[in-house]
This record gives C-alpha cells, sequence and structure tokens, in this order.
C-alpha cells in the first residue's frame, strides 16, 4: 500500500513521493513553540503528531531531516520579559530548558535543527528576504516605518485557507490593524521599533525594529533545508494567516513551490471545552505529570486519536490509557516469558496491517485496533498452549520494530527492596487465603505508588504512575 498523507493545499490524500531524486530524503519543517510560558498540552498534541510521522517516514526507510523553530521574540516574549525585568535572553532561557525537557518525557526525537529567531544569521537571512520582496515590489514601508507585505501582488494568496481575500476585515484586536496599510490583509515583515519594545531591536535598512513573525519560519526553513521543502506541519490554528503568509513571502522570494505537503493538526479539548486558563482546564505536560502519570502514559493519550481530528483530552481518557499500556507491558512480559531465549520462527510479516493502518495518512486508529486484536489473540493462543517460544519470539521481534514508532514501551527495573518485601508478603498472605491482609498490603503499595493487580499468571506489580 502507498504512504498517502492528507494535504491541506489540496484538500485532497496524495500519495507521498518527496522532492529528492533518488525517493529517500525527506525535508520536513514543523512550527514549534514560541517562548514565553511553559507548552501546553495542546501544543505536544501536535508535536506529537510530528513525531509519528517522522519515526513513520523513517520507518518506510525514508532519511528525514527536520528543522523546527523557536519564537524567542514576539509580542508575548517582550511583553513577559519587561513585565519580570529582565532581559529578554534571560526571560526566555527557561522556557527554552523546560521545552527541551519535555520533549524528552515525551520520547519526541530531536529534529536535526532548531533555529532561533534572535540568532544574528537569522536574522540577516530575513532581512535579506525582505529586501527581495521589496525590490519585486511585493512590498513596503508604511509611513509607521513597519514593511509590509503587498497580499494583491500575490495572487495564490488566500489558497491555502481556501477563502477569499474580500472576505478580510480589520479584526479591532491586533495593533498592525491600526497600521496604514494598504490592504487589511497586508502584514508586517518588519516591525518599526516602539517603546514598548524596550530594548530589543536590530538595526536594518528601513530602521531600529524586529522582524514580523510570518517571516521567522520562511528565512529559517529556506536557510537550513533549502526553497523547496517536502512538508510543512503545525497546528490548524497556524493555517491562517502564518503559514498562508509563509507561502506568500516565500514564493515572492524564490519563484518556487514552497511546500509540496501541508499537514495541520486539529485542536485538542479538554471535556469538550477549549483549553481556557479563565476556565481552569489550562494544562502543562508539568502539570499533568505532578497527577502522577508518566510521560509515556501522556505521549499515548495524546497520540491515540488521528490528527486531523478533535482530540478530547480527560482524566479518564488518561486512566484509559494507563490501562492501554498496562495491557501492552503484561503481554510483552508474558511473551518474553515464553520466547525464553528463543529464535523467531515465523516472519513479522504477519503485523504488517498496523504499518499500513499508518500509511493511510497516519491513520493511528487503525494502527492501535490491530495492535490490540493481535494482544487478544496471541494471548489466546498463549492461554491454550498453542503459541511456541518461536512464535512468541516473532511477535517480540514485530513489537520492537512498530515501537520505533510508538515509542511506549516501559523500562523494565527491578522493584525497589521494600517494594519487594511488600509484594512477596502479599503473595503469601494470598496463599494463606488471608485477604483482609492482601488488601491491606495492596493499600500500602498503592500509597507507595505501586499497583498490585492480580493475573491468572500470578501478580504483577507495577507503578501506578506508569514507568
Amino acid at each position: 500500500m502507498p504512504l498517502r498523507l492528507f494535504n491541506t493545499y489540496s484538500r485532497t490524500l496524495e500519495e507521498f513521493h518527496p522532492l529528492d531524486s533518488a525517493g529517500r530524503e525527506v525535508k520536513m519543517y514543523t512550527c514549534g513553540p514560541t517562548v514565553y510560558s511553559h507548552a501546553h498540552i495542546g501544543n505536544f498534541r501536535a508535536y506529537l503528531f510530528e513525531d509519528l510521522l517522522q519515526r513513520h517516514l523513517e520507518l518506510r526507510e525514508f532519511k528525514v531531516r527536520r528543522v523546527m523553530n523557536i519564537t524567542d521574540v514576539d509580542d508575548k516574549t517582550i511583553q513577559g520579559s519587561r513585565s519580570a525585568g529582565i532581559p529578554l535572553a534571560e526571560f526566555t532561557s527557561p522556557f527554552k530548558q523546560a521545552f527541551f525537557e519535555d520533549l524528552d518525557t515525551l520520547r519526541i526525537k530531536r529534529a536535526d535543527s532548531f533555529p532561533e529567531a534572535t540568532d544574528a544569521d537569522q536574522i540577516a537571512a530575513m532581512i535579506e528576504m525582505i529586501k527581495t520582496l521589496m525590490a519585486r515590489d511585493l512590498a513596503y514601508q508604511a509611513e509607521d516605518k513597519s514593511v509590509y507585505f503587498r497580499i494583491n501582488k500575490f495572487p495564490a494568496y488566500g489558497r491555502l485557507a481556501h477563502f477569499d481575500l474580500s472576505e478580510l476585515r480589520s479584526t479591532g484586536r491586533v495593533k498592525s490593524d491600526e497600521y496604514d496599510k494598504e490592504h487589511v490583509g497586508d502584514f508586517a515583515l518588519w516591525k518599526a521599533w516602539d517603546e514598548e519594545d524596550g530594548p530589543v531591536c536590530w538595526e536594518s535598512p528601513w530602521g531600529p525594529g524586529r522582524p514580523g513573525w510570518h517571516i521567522e519560519c520562511s528565512a529559517m526553513a529556506t536557510q537550513l533545508l533549502g526553497e523547496q521543502l517536502d512538508i510543512h506541519c503545525g497546528g490548524v490554528d497556524n493555517i491562517f494567516p502564518h503559514h498562508e503568509a509563509e507561502i506568500a513571502q516565500t514564493e515572492g522570494c524564490t519563484g518556487k513551490k514552497f511546500v509540496r505537503y501541508w499537514m495541520h493538526c486539529a485542536h485538542l479539548m479538554v471535556d469538550g471545552q477549549k483549553m481556557s486558563k479563565s476556565v481552569g482546564n489550562f494544562y502543562t505536560l508539568r502539570d499533568v505529570l505532578a497527577k502522577g502519570y508518566s510521560g509515556r502514559e501522556v505521549r499515548y493519550a495524546l497520540m491515540r486519536v488521528h490528527y486531523r481530528a478533535p482530540l478530547n483530552f480527560t482524566w479518564e481518557g488518561m486512566e484509559e490509557s494507563r490501562q492501554a499500556l498496562g495491557r501492552i507491558d503484561d503481554w510483552l512480559a508474558r511473551l518474553r516469558e515464553k520466547a525464553n531465549g528463543a529464535g523467531a520462527s515465523q516472519s513479522t510479516k504477519q503485523g504488517e496491517q498496523f504499518e499500513e493502518g499508518l500509511d493511510d495518512d497516519l491513520n493511528i486508529s487503525a494502527a492501535l485496533g490491530f495492535l490490540f486484536e493481535t494482544i487478544r489473540e496471541t494471548n489466546r493462543a498463549l492461554d491454550l498452549g498453542s503459541l511456541d517460544a518461536g512464535e512468541a519470539s516473532a511477535w517480540l521481534q514485530w513489537w520492537e520494530r512498530i515501537d520505533r514508532v510508538l515509542a511506549i514501551t516501559g523500562k523494565e527495573s527491578a522493584l525497589p527492596p521494600e517494594v519487594a518485601v511488600l509484594a512477596e508478603a502479599r503473595v503469601q498472605a494470598r496463599l494463606a487465603k488471608d485477604w483482609r491482609k492482601s488488601d491491606e498490603l495492596r493499600d500500602e503499595l498503592a500509597a507507595r505508588g505501586w499497583e498490585a493487580r492480580d493475573t491468572k499468571d500470578g501478580q504483577k506489580i507495577t507503578r501506578r504512575s506508569g514507568v
């Protein structure tokens, strides 16, 4: 089955063919965080979709070159640094560090490059792009000294978002709407310095100021990946105006099609509502971890629904994710016990339906459905004694392959001595049919963060927060 991806630009499923003449290298750009605070779980839903995409491409033997930007200068970061009374770089630094820590917690692969908007080379690249746009009459400097892109000079503007330019209206909320622009939709390429920016500014041919948000991504993407990309990802909220603007300014400079496949992740809801601090349902990854959940549990919870379908985050859903991982852990433990070092006796092609599910526009629901059907069937065969050591080993090899995409295997570790003592005492209590003592020991284990579960293969002890 060919790999097919939904292209936001064409609004159709398309077979994936990279620009690379050999058909193996994939140039991929993903919009990263704006580091004025800790990233929230909605952000990580998008980053996990992109991680799943990269991992599946690599499983299919593509070589992915990925760039993810870090926006460390914009209205929010400047406002935050001024409120804190510290320089911009000092304000954003801990949020950058926290972002990378969160990536590791969620087992998200690092991009090849994480360019920062304030990097001197990137600022220089942005200025050069704006110069080119000015020379081609695609940009102009307004009376407020800011430089704007002329959307009326770019006929394709609006095709990604699928709207008519005549529909654009001033929002009354965006500061740039107040500027003396030629068209309400013209967006800032270079923002002239004003007092609210404080010491944050760079010199340019148009006077001191700072880059607009949209030009940052165009410059960083083309600087590091070239004038044309295979895949550009982000959340649906990035489609307009951000990605629409990226297309206009990049193609305005290069005269070439900027991106072949645009892919966007749907919103994350919390308890059926939009996530909002005022509603009290706004969560960072750290908030969820503080509830006792592990990174791999959060990873599974945010990854298990198709990326183009809205995901409703609930605490019940987190418990379901914990239980699902528990089923996988138990299954793997049974297979390891059965295999006992045996070599595989059959081909792992029997599990191709998992990968074929992901070939269909990353249909993770179909892929996981096949996984759990496989778990049911192999557990039934183990119960009946009809699955031999070689077959168990083959399924373990298959799991190693697909977990290169899922990245959810728990780390095996010995129980702490005090936990092992309690666990053994509970085993003895059950053998003596002292159910009250057994329950007391279960409660004591739970208080220490461990869960005791009784299975037909005996007692299983796992961390309550996952591993």
